[in-house]
This record gives C-alpha cells, sequence and structure tokens, in this order.
C-alpha cells in the first residue's frame, strides 16, 4: 500500500460494469444500511460483491446525499491494519459517513478487530464491507450476493433421423432471457462487434454459463476471449482445464483472489479447502465432517472451518444447508490437494468413495424395502458425487466402480438413466481384468438392449451366464432369463418371454441382494400372460402384503389395460393406464412411458381418435426401444389417415410433454 492512506479515498471507484440481475440485491442492501451499522456482503470471488457495493453508495449519495469513503483492503500489508485505522480515524471523527471496506477477506484475522475498534471510536459511522466470509462483530448483517441465474440443461431433443443433433443448438428465447446469458451476450459484444447469440451457439453458451456457475467475474472473463474461442470451444477448453482457461484474467476472477484469500486463511480453513475439492457437487455438513475430518483437521474442526468459510461458498439453489465450490476455486484446490504431503488427497478420495458407495447401497435398500420415490431422490440429488465415486481410474479401480454402478441398477433403467450407466459399466468393465464381474455384465447387458441394441447384448448375456454359473450367483442367473424374457417381448415373441420369466421366478432368491425384486420378475410374467393367455392373468384381491414395490404395480397395471382392452372395457383399461403412468412419470420410467403411451395411443385409434393417438406416438418416439416392433397403434394410423395429417401430429406430440397430452394426471 506504500502511505496508509493510498487505499483510503473520498472518491468511490468508476462504475465496474452494468449490474444485471442485482436490483433486488440493491434495494437489500440500501435497506440494511438504514438500520444496522454494519452490512458486509458475501460471496465467493468474483460474484460481484464490491460492483453492488459500487452501485449501492452511488444510489445513497445521489438519493439521500450519503458522504462516503472507499478503502480498498487488498492495498493493505499483512501488518498494516493498525496504520489503516489510524487514518479513518483521523479522516472520518465526527463525520456522520459511510465507510466502504472492500475486500475484507484479504486482511484475515485483523479484519474482525479493525471493523470493530472503527465502530466504537467512531459513533456515527456505518460500514458497508465485502468480504469472502463474515468479518464477525456483534450486530453484523450479512448479505449473500447470489450469482446470476442460468438456463437449466435442455430437455433432450427428439431424435433427427437424418443427422446427429447438435449439443451447441438450442432455440435462443429459451436462453436469452437468463441473468447469466445476458451479461455473457453483452460482454462478448465488446470483445467481438459481431458476436450474436443464435441458435446454432446458445446451448454453448447456455452451458458455459452453467459451468462458470453464474459468476459475473468468470463470465466476463470467458466473454472477453470471444474473438478467440466460439462458444462451444470455450467451453470444451474450460471443462479441459479451468484452471488454464480462467487463468490471466483481471484480478479475481482467475481464482487469483481465491489464492490470496487461502494463504490469509488460518491452517485449519486452508485445509478444508483443499479437501472440498473431493466433492464434485454440492455438499452439507454431515458429508463435510465425514470426508473431510480425519488427520489434523478433527471431525469437529472440520465443521467448524465450514462455518468460517460459508460465505465464500455458492448455495446449493432449492436446498438449504448445501454448498458448493465455485468451479475456478475447486480446480485451484484440486490442484494443491494432490500436491499436499502424507497422502491428504488419496485419503479425502477414498473417505469421498467410502461415503458415496454406502450411499447408493442405502438408496438401493430403500428400492427393495418399497419406498422407491425416496430412493430416487436421494440418488438424483447425489448424483454429482455418485459419479465421481464410479471413477474406475481411481484408487478403487474397476471393481470399486462397478460395485456402485450395480448397486445403482434401478437408476439406471426404472429411472430412465439408461445412456448414462450404460457409459458408467461399458467404461469400468473395459478397465477390468478377467473375469468380469457376473453381476457388472448382466446390468451392462440390460442397459444394451434397454438402449435398442438387443443384438449387441449377446455377448455380454454370453459372458454373464458363464461367470454366473462359476461364481454361484443364483439371482444373476434369474436375472439372465430375465432379460431374454423382456427381449422376447420386444420382439413380440410373448410364448417366449413368458417361458423366460418362469424360468427367472424359479431361480431367483426370495430376498435377492440386487437387482429387482420377484414382484418386477411377476410383473414382466403377468405382461407375457396378457399376450398368449389373458384368462391366466392373475387378478390383484386387495393390498400386497409388505412393501409395495411401485415400479412393479406400474408394469403389472400395464398387463391388466391389456386385458380389459381385450376384453372390450376400455374406460377400464385407461384408468389402469393413468395410474400406471403416473407412476412411471414419477420414477422417470422412459421405457415404461413409451409402452403405456403406446397402449394408450391403441385405445385412442380403436374410439377413432386418430390425431390423439398420433401425438401420444409422436410425444415417446425418441425414448421407446429402437428395437421393439412398430407400434400396433401406428399400423392402423397409417392405413387410416392422411399422411401429411399423421405427420404433422406425431410432429406435434414430439413437441408436446407426455402430461400435458392427458389431461387426467
Amino acid at each position: 500500500m506504500g502511505e496508509p492512506g493510498t487505499s483510503v479515498r473520498q472518491s468511490v471507484p468508476a462504475e465496474l460494469s452494468s449490474l444485471i440481475g442485482r436490483e433486488g440485491e440493491l434495494s437489500r442492501t440500501a435497506a440494511l444500511l438504514a438500520t444496522a451499522r454494519l452490512v458486509t456482503l458475501t460471496g465467493p470471488a468474483g460474484i460481484g460483491k464490491t460492483r453492488l457495493a459500487v452501485r449501492t453508495v452511488r444510489t445513497l449519495g445521489r438519493d439521500r446525499g450519503v458522504d462516503v469513503v472507499w478503502a480498498d483492503m487488498p492495498g493493505v500489508p499483512a501488518d498494516g491494519s493498525g496504520a489503516l485505522e489510524a487514518e479513518l480515524v483521523r479522516r472520518l471523527d465526527g463525520r456522520e459517513a459511510l465507510l466502504v471496506l472492500d475486500g475484507c477477506e484479504q486482511l484475515g484475522a485483523q479484519a474482525g478487530p479493525l471493523v470493530s475498534a472503527l465502530l466504537v471510536r467512531l459513533p456515527r459511522l456505518r460500514i458497508l464491507a465485502t468480504s469472502q466470509r463474515a468479518v464477525g462483530p456483534a450486530g453484523e448483517a450479512l448479505l449473500a450476493v447470489p450469482p446470476l441465474a442460468v438456463p437449466p440443461p435442455p430437455v433432450p431433443p427428439p431424435p433427427a433421423p437424418d443427422a446427429a443433433p447438435d449439443p451447441a443448438r438450442r432455440p435462443v428465447a429459451e436462453v436469452a432471457g437468463y441473468e447469466a446469458v445476458r451479461l455473457y451476450e453483452e460482454r462478448a459484444r465488446g470483445a467481438d462487434p459481431f458476436f450474436e447469440l443464435t441458435e446454432r451457439n446458445a446451448g454453448a453458451v447456455a452451458a458455459l454459463c452453467r459451468a462458470l456457475d453464474g459468476i459475473p467475474g468468470a463470465l466476463e472473463l470467458a466473454a472477453g476471449r470471444a474473438h478467440r474461442y466460439a462458444p462451444a470451444e470455450a467451453l470444451r477448453r474450460l471443462t479441459a482445464d479451468p484452471l488454464d482457461f480462467l487463468s490471466g484474467g483481471a484480478g479475481r476472477a482467475g481464482g487469483a483472489d481465491a489464492l490470496r484469500t487461502c494463504s490469509l486463511a488460518p491452517p485449519d480453513e486452508r485445509l478444508l479447502w483443499d479437501r472440498l475439492s473431493v466433492f464434485a457437487g454440492s455438499f452439507d455438513r454431515e458429508a463435510v465432517v465425514e470426508v473431510c475430518g480425519f488427520g489434523s483437521l478433527a471431525p469437529r474442526r472440520a465443521a467448524e472451518a465450514l462455518e468460517r468459510i460459508i460465505p465464500a461458498l455458492l448455495e446449493e439453489a432449492g436446498r438449504p444447508g448445501r454448498h458448493r465450490l465455485p468451479l475456478s476455486v475447486r480446480a485451484l484446490a484440486a490442484r494443491r490437494l494432490a500436491l499436499a504431503p502424507d497422502g491428504d488427497g488419496a485419503t479425502a478420495a477414498r473417505r469421498h468413495r467410502e461415503r458415496y458407495r454406502a450411499t447408493a447401497e442405502r438408496a438401493a435398500r430403500l428400492w427393495r424395502s418399497g419406498e422407491q420415490r425416496e430412493a430416487r431422490a436421494l440418488a438424483v440429488a447425489e448424483l454429482p458425487e455418485l459419479r465421481a465415486a464410479m471413477n474406475p481410474r481411481a484408487a478403487a479401480g474397476p471393481g470399486g466402480a462397478l460395485e456402485i454402478a450395480v448397486a445403482l441398477w434401478f437408476l439406471w433403467s426404472p429411472c430412465g438413466l439408461v445412456e448414462e450407466g450404460r457409459q458408467h459399466l461399458e467404461r469400468a468393465l473395459a478397465l477390468h481384468p478377467a473375469p468380469r464381474p457376473a453381476r457388472a455384465l448382466w446390468l451392462a447387458a440390460w442397459l444394451v438392449a434397454s438402449s435398442g441394441e438387443a443384438e449387441a447384448a449377446d455377448p455380454l448375456l454370453v459372458e454373464a451366464w458363464s461367470a454366473a454359473v462359476q461364481e454361484g450367483e443364483d439371482a444373476c442367473v434369474a436375472y439372465l432369463a430375465h432379460l431374454r424374457g423382456l427381449v422376447a417381448l420386444w420382439r413380440d415373441r410373448p410364448w417366449e418371454a413368458a417361458a423366460e420369466f418362469r424360468e427367472a421366478l424359479e431361480l431367483l432368491p426370495a430376498e435377492p441382494e440386487f437387482g429387482p425384486g420377484p414382484e418386477a420378475l411377476r410383473a414382466a410374467l403377468t405382461m407375457a400372460l396378457a399376450h398368449t393367455d389373458p384368462a391366466s392373468v392373475p387378478v390383484e384381491d386387495g393390498p400386497p402384503d409388505g412393501p409395495v414395490d411401485l415400479w412393479a404395480r406400474s408394469w403389472t397395471g400395464y398387463a391388466h389395460a391389456m386385458v380389459q382392452r381385450r376384453e372390450g372395457r376400455p374406460a377400464l383399461a385407461r384408468a389402469e393406464l393413468l395410474r400406471a403412468l403416473e407412476i412411471q412419470l414419477l420414477l422417470g420410467d422412459g421405457l415404461g412411458q413409451a409402452l403405456t403411451a403406446e397402449l394408450l395411443a391403441e385405445l385412442e385409434a380403436d374410439a377413432g381418435c386418430y390425431e390423439e393417438s398420433a401425438r401420444l406416438l409422436g410425444a415417446v418416439a425418441r425414448i421407446r426401444p429402437a428395437s421393439a416392433c412398430l407400434p400396433r397403434a401406428e399400423r392402423v394410423l397409417r392405413a387410416r389417415m392422411d399422411p401429411q395429417a399423421f405427420r404433422a401430429a406425431l410432429a406435434e406430440g414430439a413437441r408436446t410433454p407426455l402430461r400435458d397430452l392427458l389431461p387426467e394426471l
């Protein structure tokens, strides 16, 4: 700083940028300053604390004539808080003023005593502070500055018959109104006057805004390179090496501010910052204590350190109590953790993997006990961490990755994440030495077949059966018979399917350790019987004993609807299908939704409602198995509808959520 007064000035800094999306924070800051002597704007580096402070004091100075003094804390030397205090007291003694202390985290532990002393010695003073952590004095009013709103991930489009879908493409109207996109677009035009948000790049811009957590400083840094990198290329570079992409930017956006903050923080906090980098997404206090609380940072000290650094973290939207590291900070902390002595990084990674292996098993137990909604919610909530724990190149190896992937079998097929589950399994199986585990081979075969590649599943089925016999895995042998039955059913061979399902039920243990329960296999047999022997389809007699398998119930309802339709009771069939579809939508069962909607389309076609039938087929066209035979309703519609009208109704359905086509739901 040189002379202590060089960081203190009467004038407010020039306006840093437009304050996109900060109108609410602006009014709340002004309101807090009217009642509290100390207001601290908190948030991670680059979130916009300084620019909000600039806009706030400019507004107060213009509207209320407030006397403002500005002090930049990054310019204060490590031992300069005493000199700064003396300088401020000399300037402000006797004045009714608003003092802005910008970047208080740079003072480390000196910030709290400095502010307390100023408030005592200058009774007519109010302070607006910006900091990555609470300053600390009693009566401090904290206002967390949130990130800018970012577009949600896109809904996967219907399949393109002539070309692979371009992930960068997205309708401009879907993303243009979000604050982060508006800021990126504004700054990109400053770097490249010819930049324009178009359908060709809107998807990449939205993904870039999400990857950068909606943090204005990081967005401005990325947008400032629009003349060098198109949005898709910028996203690729950011994903490959966040620190390299974000380095070289102005000040705090690139992680330099986070590095300075860590160096000034107490040892416990510095250690926790680094260990938190093992989390891929958000975490709560319990997770931090379990994963990061070891060695010199005992569990209680980890919890206390977390409370102190929470203002510098991002709060997970809609999930109180959960926070995450900004991308640049996580990348920096991960690099530091990798260089830590005594295997600190390996221990944190092992503890993280063990926690989320246990989480996957807990979710599987919930599914088996009949709490399917709770199982899905838990797995989806922790999916970023579960993905990280399924890294086959980590210390636990491909065997550890497969263990978690198999425990999450219900998330991949019943809950609709077929392609993701397949990728996890195939990646780990490719690295696993022979012999490969039967359970993983069975699940991989199921997901390959569910993706519409039944023939590609055959080698896996053969290897899985051999491994299951050698390992004595009766449940796995049963599931392989179940899978063969499903493939036969999709190929319109219900007699063959029924025989396979009967064999599966005979082989399956009463309480299998993994995979679908007996109810699901009985539901599959019921579906086959609905085709081959409707009179033998079992009728439910009152509520079932024990836990209810919602997923199995949806398939049983589908089978009953088939029988009701054949027996000329369309209203009862429709009611059964709507109940089944409600469960399938709840769980995310894409295959179930496809087949149930196709049977509903048959009912509509039976009633002469051809356009409604075609719209239902269009709504599920992208999620039905490619290997399944042509929907029966489609054969009818092609014979009875004008081709152009059929295509138009099909396209309309593809643009409409399935639930919107069924007002009864």
